[in-house]
């Protein structure tokens, strides 16, 4: 059944039609003006630079595998090794190399800009090996700059990115002349992370659109305190000059007056501390430092309202407690709000990725048919401290049993010692330890003809080491006793 009504209209779909479409009143927040403000912003406020960083970096921390629930091993594999993640429930192997290898973590800060930019824009690069088997070489980042348009269809649907041409005449190692066309890149090579996006608005919506206003007036506020304290700091130069000679006509004591005031004027604008700094004032003038009379205004308020609500555009409000909005006590409760948006966000980077890099790469190899893994992250948030007394109790409640794996992460975690060769020899499980004990009992009879062992010790070693016994055995009556002689 085909659609009837539409996202965008296809008569008009350009680049300008389709920031009308976006509904941004700011001329300064309407793309591609909106890539320079906003980089300002994260690179010139703390506080913005703070907010990012705690949105960000959480996510780039997190646990990030691959489930192949329902996939073919070889296909799961495959996805896994490209990406350079481990298989969930699988023990991770590192790459031989990391140079020249894709990097899920680069790949993963570059995508979240979008949260800074309101989308991110990466082109799908392979490889192929001698078997025909495609490879994800990169993800390559088209900066948000280099975008010139982006052709959407009649649905809303995303059809292709347009990059502005590139300067020097060179393109693919070719000179093409002095001006060429807009390179142009298809859907089918794109992977495109848009920050709330509505209809046909690919370029989405800044994280940090709800705290321009705040910004622009929190650096106004923070160059009128830093012009109050240049102004007021040391006070204002003033001299008065003395009175005029008396005796003197009226016009002899307006040019004295005039002359004392330029001198004065000169002193005040050349006033200078230092060791052999000093002013010479005629008898009656007065040289001063005056200050402002009253109280200069509190821009510290305003600046520390600005830094909240910059803050709570993201949901951070922790970020503020401890100063003079609240205290600590309520970082449990709003960190609640904050990590379920931080999943969130994962989770939507997650689906991006499993649509538009790991099917793709799935549909190159195996066909749509295939099914494919997906990429999974660890909650944030959810996570529970492993203690000492957490992982007692567990191993006494059975909910875990002691083996290797289980002591390598304690170590790691713990930062003791990596167990020794030796150490690792010694171990093993049941049936390992039974089957060496029944190598040296049969060496040991072998060298001396005498049995090392009684029967049902033997018997008992054998069970252990696997061997599925029955009867009672041969008669033990003909078996010489191994007991020590009682000394005559």
């Amino acid at each position: 059944m085909p659609e009837i009504g539409y996202q965008a209209d296809p008569s008009v779909v350009t680049w300008g039609a389709l920031l009308a479409w976006t509904y941004e009143k700011n001329p300064d927040l309407q793309w591609p003006k909106s890539i320079d403000v906003y980089d300002r912003m994260r690179r010139e406020d703390p506080q913005v630079k703070s907010v990012v960083r705690a949105v960000t970096l959480p996510i780039l921390r997190t646990r990030w595998e691959i489930d192949g629930t329902g996939c073919r091993e070889e296909v799961t594999e495959h996805v896994a090794n490209d990406l350079g993640l481990q298989i969930k429930g699988k023990a991770f192997k590192a790459p031989l190399r990391s140079k020249g290898r894709f990097s899920f973590p680069e790949f993963l800060r570059l995508a979240l800009l979008e949260l800074v930019y309101g989308h991110s824009i990466f082109e799908q690069v392979y490889s192929y090996d001698d078997a025909g088997r495609a490879h994800l070489a990169k993800l390559a980042w088209r900066p948000p700059r280099t975008i010139s348009d982006i052709e959407v269809a009649k649905d809303g649907g995303l059809v292709a990115v347009k990059q502005k041409g590139l300067p020097g005449g060179l393109r693919q190692g070719m000179f093409v002349g002095r001006s060429f066309d807009e390179i142009r890149i298809p859907v089918d090579r794109l992977v495109v992370f848009v920050n709330e996006r509505e209809g046909a608005n690919w370029y989405g919506e800044s994280l940090l659109r709800a705290a321009y206003k705040m910004a622009i007036l929190k650096d106004r506020v923070l160059r009128i305190q830093a012009l109050t304290a240049e102004r007021n700091g040391l006070g204002l130069p003033v001299v008065t000059s003395a009175a005029p000679p008396e005796g003197d006509d009226f016009d002899a004591a307006v040019n004295w007056l005039d002359e004392q005031i330029a001198a004065g004027l000169k002193q005040a604008k050349e006033a200078r501390a230092g060791d052999a700094a000093g002013l010479s004032l005629p008898h009656g003038a007065t040289f001063q430092l005056v200050g402002v009379k009253g109280n200069l205004p509190d821009t510290d308020a305003a600046i520390r309202y600005y830094d909240e609500q910059i803050a709570r555009a993201v949901l951070a409000h922790f970020l503020n407690l401890g100063t003079e909005t609240g205290s600590w006590a309520l970082g449990s409760t709003f960190a609640n709000f904050f990590t379920d948006s931080l999943n969130a966000v994962a989770q939507h980077i997650a689906d991006v990725t499993n649509q538009h890099v790991i099917e793709d790469l799935v549909d190159q190899n195996w066909g749509t048919q295939e099914p494919a893994p997906r990429l999974v992250p660890a909650a944030i948030g959810e996570q529970q401290p492993v203690t000492a007394e957490s992982i007692r109790a567990l191993l006494e409640s059975g909910a875990l049993t002691k083996d290797a794996e289980l002591e390598e992460f304690l170590r790691s975690k713990y930062g003791l010692p990596v167990k020794g060769e030796a150490s690792v020899q010694d171990e093993g499980t049941d049936a390992e330890r039974s089957r060496f004990v029944a190598e040296t009992a049969q060496k040991v009879y072998l060298a001396t003809d005498k049995p090392p062992l009684r029967q049902d010790e033997a018997r008992d070693i054998i069970r252990r080491a696997g061997a599925d016994l029955s009867g009672d055995g041969p008669d033990v009556s003909r078996i010489a006793s191994n007991e020590p002689e009682e000394a005559a």
